[in-house]
């Protein structure tokens, strides 16, 4: 029995518009009040070394820069300590041996810029592989 003979049966529906309209603006407040932070400093994990000590290669060139910022190539010391200098020394002690490997002895206390003028020194001298010593942690 059909006691509501006129009446059809509606069936519920959902809008998405709206939501959509709603889930916009959410997104978009999100994107203007969020701050991105960022970091100026870097993270620099230094290496150790837990190998031997191996031999010396013919074409590598030893500087050593000491606490006091004096700069010693193949053990002999420098008189200036100037970017060209360096360079000349460098260019020097490598005689005519094609792309010598620079590797640099730094003292635990001497000064980051007497390091960063053997790099540029290298560079201008147009010797491109750099490496740096190590101690062992024993």
């Amino acid at each position: 029995m059909k006691f509501q003979r006129g009446r059809g049966r509606e069936e519920p529906e959902i809008n998405l518009i709206p939501m959509i309209d709603v889930l916009l603006v959410i997104i978009i407040f999100l994107m203007l009040t969020t701050t991105y932070s960022k970091f100026s400093g870097l993270e620099i994990n230094l290496p150790t070394a837990d190998v031997s000590k191996q031999n010396e290669q013919p074409n590598e060139i030893d500087v050593a820069v000491t606490a006091g910022g004096q700069i010693l190539i193949n053990k002999s010391p420098l008189a200036a300590t100037d970017v060209n200098a360096i360079s000349a020394a460098l260019q020097q002690a490598a005689g005519g041996r094609n792309d010598p490997v620079i590797v640099i002895n730094a003292d635990a206390k001497a000064t980051h810029q007497s390091v960063v003028d053997v790099m540029q020194a290298a560079q201008s001298a147009g010797y491109p592989h750099i490496s740096f010593a190590t101690q062992s942690a024993n």
